[in-house]
């Protein structure tokens, strides 16, 4: 069974920046999603798994940063310019079944595992 760990989560000001992170017990392509209350879970930005490829949500391109520390097995999801719209439940989710190691995975059906979530709230 693979063990995700996030934190990093908090209350930030607009315009702020905050780091999330996301440990998993395993190598494994990672991603970041998003959810507010009554909305479906909506794609942030993945890695793959050797860390050379990215992807990003269209809402987030410019100002959200992912990367990872291949030793570690952590991802990483740095916020900049925070917004009050970036307000939500971020989760990280691995992949574990098969895949290259340069692909990443934009939807959500494509992961099996999820981290337990962190608050994000942006104070406007």
């Amino acid at each position: 069974q693979v063990q995700l760990v996030e934190s990093g989560g908090g209350l930030v000001q607009a315009g702020g920046s905050l780091r999330l992170s996301c440990t998993a017990s395993g190598h494994y392509p990672m991603g970041w999603f998003r959810q507010t209350s009554g909305k479906e879970r909506e794609f942030v930005a993945a890695i793959t798994k050797d860390g050379a490829g990215t992807g990003y949500g269209d809402s987030v391109k410019g100002r959200f940063d992912i990367s990872r520390d291949t030793a570690e097995n952590t991802a990483y999801l740095q916020i900049s310019n925070a917004d009050p719209e970036d307000t939500a439940v971020y989760y990280c989710a691995v992949r574990t079944g098969p895949s290259g190691p340069n692909y990443y995975f934009i939807r959500s059906e494509h992961y099996d595992a999820w981290g337990q979530g962190t608050q994000v709230t942006v104070s406007s």
